[in-house]
């Protein structure tokens, strides 16, 4: 007896079945990156709106470290990651020009 089909729309063969888990396995953890992604952002922006300049300063380098790696997983192009750096730092540098 063969391989037995859970997900309908999947051929019924082992490389098929495999490619299947992989694919499955590969979104969970693509979602749950892209997920602590946005949080790590949304801190920031948070931070920055309630003119919290040392909380702004600390997320914001959360945030570019998990931006970079996401980069490295492959879940985000480069530019992408450099443009959401270069507002989130900008946004920052406002909130602490506007304190000086």
């Amino acid at each position: 007896m063969g391989p037995v089909v859970t997900d309908a729309a999947v051929a019924n063969h082992a490389s098929a079945l495999k490619r299947h888990r992989q694919t499955r396995k590969r979104t969970a953890r693509n979602q749950a990156l892209r997920t602590r992604l946005r949080h790590a952002v949304r801190a920031v922006r948070e931070a920055v709106v309630g003119k919290d300049l040392a909380a702004a300063e600390e997320t914001l380098r959360r945030a570019a470290r998990a931006l970079d790696k996401a980069v490295s997983k492959g879940l985000l192009h480069r530019n992408n990651a450099a443009r959401r750096v270069a507002r989130l730092s900008r946004a920052v540098g406002k909130l602490k020009a506007a304190r000086a």
